[in-house]
């Protein structure tokens, strides 16, 4: 077998990356232009993984030793199990506890930023965190007032920004890399 040059380890590397960095981008639009079944996407995938605890916990309840655990495992992983699958038959109604979820997050994050401002307002660079929490509480007061109206638009846009800022991050990063091991390898020539 061949050994490959760093450059070219890099080089394809890079170029996998940037296929899905773009494949993002591609989902992260999607996403915004289709933010209702966005959001549907994000509670079926959650709701999901509720279902997986709770056959976890059923599955550590039979590996319990005394009975009040086997018994109280047993009740907890009949509970998520029955969540989930509520979830799944009502994405309705998972979109909306998510978005309402959301935007309280929001709510605390904004305030705890502003407050951190407070405390460290003499650092450099500490605006930042007044702007962030200004901007993020504006965001959760704007997603909790049109609640539930918002839980149409609020989670799928955002995981949609999310994902084509992660695709643009890591289609720029790998860009940068695959230059740089072009240059390295042209100077060692």
């Amino acid at each position: 077998m061949a050994q490959q040059s760093p450059s070219s380890v890099v080089q394809k590397a890079s170029t996998w990356a940037i296929v899905w960095g773009v494949l993002l981008i591609i989902l992260g639009v999607l996403a915004v232009g289709v933010p209702l079944a966005a959001a549907v996407a994000v509670n079926v995938m959650i709701a999901w993984l509720i279902v997986l605890a709770g056959v976890i916990h059923l599955i550590a309840a039979f590996h319990a030793h005394g009975a009040g655990s086997v018994l109280w495992r047993l009740l907890v992983g009949i509970a998520y199990l029955f969540f989930g699958v509520y979830l799944i038959a009502r994405p309705a109604v998972g979109v909306a506890s998510l978005t309402l979820v959301l935007a309280s997050l929001f709510l605390i994050e904004g305030i705890l930023n502003i407050v951190l401002f407070f405390r460290i307002r003499s650092a450099q660079g500490s605006s930042w965190f007044l702007f962030d929490g200004v901007v993020t509480l504006l965001l959760g007061l704007l997603i909790y007032l049109q609640w539930p109206s918002s839980s149409a638009w609020a989670i799928g846009t955002l995981v949609g920004v999310s994902l084509i800022m992660s695709g643009v991050r890591i289609v720029m990063v790998s860009l940068a890399a695959r230059g740089a091991a072009t240059t390295i390898s042209r100077l060692a020539a």
